[in-house]
């Protein structure tokens, strides 16, 4: 298995995560990915409003959501947790052929995106550059989300 360079905050501290999904088995993949890289998984949730719940990252620090949940939902959620904490990153995470739930998300504020099947290199590149894209950035939270099939 390949070793990854922990990903760390600009104060060298571990990025600590929430990762949301509906489905356990993509919130037990996305957490084997984050520890990986060096990352504190905070919590789960299982849906976005739970996710909305359960960000707080002045209580700890960074934080990623994976959100893998109904379309509409997974993008209100990312829309709700950038208006409550502007400085929050968002990655969808999608499948094949939702694209325009992509678009409609990084309209309301995800900063980036992962194609599924999540593959760990491709996930830790995207992560690394979003934690980078603020030089000031020091307990900025992180966040994934996703969208399944109903």
């Amino acid at each position: 298995m390949k070793q990854f360079a922990a990903l760390l905050r600009k104060d060298n501290q571990p990025v600590r995560y929430l990762v949301v999904d509906d489905s356990v088995f993509a919130r037990k993949n996305l957490i084997k990915m984050i520890e990986m890289f060096g990352g504190e998984v905070a919590g789960e949730a299982g849906d976005g409003l739970t996710a909305i719940a359960e960000f707080q990252p002045h209580q700890s620090g960074h934080r990623a959501h994976g959100h893998h949940h109904a379309q509409m939902e997974g993008i209100e959620a990312v829309e709700r947790i950038v208006r409550q904490h502007p400085s929050a990153r968002i990655v969808m995470v999608s499948s094949v052929g939702y694209q325009e739930n992509i678009l409609a998300a990084l309209q309301k504020g995800a900063k980036h995106f992962v194609q599924k099947p999540v593959k760990p290199e491709v996930l830790y590149e995207i992560l690394r550059y979003v934690l980078s894209d603020d030089p000031n950035a020091v307990g900025a939270p992180v966040a994934m989300a996703g969208e399944h099939r109903s």
